[in-house]
């Protein structure tokens, strides 16, 4: 099924497609979230079976019928699809009657640019009646057509000292990562801009209408400068260990506002934070999380750099794992496990028994996170 049209406008698939269906197979409510520009209307308009209405809260007119009659949105027995819905937190209450009302699967489909569960506009969870599934940025097998996010599935169900064959017997020719690094995960930019300079214009736009627009939708603030200049910050730690006082003090800000910050960021699927492994769970609770963001390519732009660095080469791997988790039907936790003699440090799943590493070969080993020289080696990137 075609969710993303590629520069030769051929069809590419996403790895979300199967779970979104068998979702809406199962449950009256499946909500779609993750960062603007994923590709998650697409997704929604191009995919879902069967006949659907469309509204889209992005339209002023379907935004105030929302706001003053949002039962006429949903009325009727065709199945609906409403996109943006975290700008009328009302319209996931009358969800909720309506699927009281009457449990039929598939009915509605929504779709937001935050996380719901997190935002506290949204009082209502639709716990037991909707299933949630986050929508990421297009990994590289994405890009290249093939609607897969690496070669998990596989590596967790076989012997660690089964592996050296089972990646032999996919073999890859070594690609350059840094492209990839440079272009991001977002589809325009990806598969239809060809310069950096015409990256960087799409990217400014994309910094200038999430904090003009759609932070507002989230929360009020005032400083957008200091808010921009915390992104900045956190984009130049990306791989190292959440330290809000220092982030405070880099950013001339206080640590509860840094805290509240972060919290916004991450609730926007802009930044993601990786909690460490620890074989006592209270641990991994107390234990700061690596710091990480959504894509590199925004990453990149926020910071100025042009030479892509080892710490942006970690968070591609995670974000390939991050899409790979969040579209799988079974339940996944990803952590950070730090090797503290070899000063290096990869991601394991929840026992820390099964370490993965972001579904590329390294042929020779890559620097220290924290090193600030461009990675020079090549990868089979799969």
């Amino acid at each position: 099924m075609v969710i993303i049209r590629g520069v030769n406008d051929n069809a590419l698939p996403r790895l979300a497609v199967s779970s979104l269906v068998e979702r809406l197979r199962v449950m009256p409510a499946v909500v779609v979230t993750g960062a603007r520009q994923t590709g998650k209307t697409t997704l929604v308009r191009e995919l879902t079976p069967g006949p659907r209405r469309f509204y889209s809260l992005d339209d002023w007119d379907v935004r105030d019928l929302a706001r003053r009659r949002p039962d006429e949105l949903l009325e009727g027995e065709e199945p609906v699809t409403i996109d943006e819905v975290q700008k009328e937190p009302r319209i996931v209450e009358v969800v909720k009657r309506a699927v009281d009302a009457g449990h039929r699967p598939g009915r509605f489909l929504l779709t937001g640019s935050a996380n719901l569960l997190r935002m506290m506009q949204i009082s209502e969870s639709l716990a037991g009646r909707a299933s949630y599934l986050t929508l990421r940025p297009m990994t590289h097998r994405e890009q290249r057509g093939l609607g897969q996010g690496g070669m998990w599935e596989e590596l967790l169900a076989t012997g660690r000292e089964q592996w050296p064959e089972l990646l032999r017997s996919r073999p890859a020719e070594p690609r350059d990562w840094r492209p990839l690094a440079r272009r991001g995960g977002f589809p325009r930019p990806a598969l239809r801009l060809e310069t950096a300079e015409q990256r960087n214009i799409w990217f400014d736009g994309y910094v200038r209408t999430y904090l003009e627009r759609d932070l507002s939708d989230l929360s009020s603030v005032t400083a957008l400068p200091d808010f921009r200049r915390l992104m900045r910050i956190a984009c130049l730690r990306v791989g190292r260990l959440v330290n809000q006082t220092e982030m405070g003090r880099d950013a001339a800000l206080s640590q509860p506002t840094v805290h509240r910050y972060l919290n916004l960021l991450e609730t926007s699927y802009i930044l993601a934070r990786v909690p460490a492994f620890a074989v006592n769970r209270t641990k991994r609770l107390l234990k700061s999380p690596k710091l990480f963001w959504g894509d590199v390519g925004l990453a990149m732009h926020l910071t100025g750099e042009t030479q892509p660095r080892g710490a942006h080469l970690e968070n591609i791997m995670l974000n390939n794992l991050l899409a790979w988790r969040d579209a799988r039907m079974g339940q996944a936790d990803i952590f950070y496990l730090a090797h503290r003699r070899r000063g290096r440090s990869g991601f394991c799943d929840r026992s820390g028994r099964r370490p993965v590493a972001g579904g590329c070969q390294v042929l020779r080993p890559p620097p220290s996170a924290g090193r600030e020289s461009p990675a020079d080696f090549p990868l089979r990137i799969r």
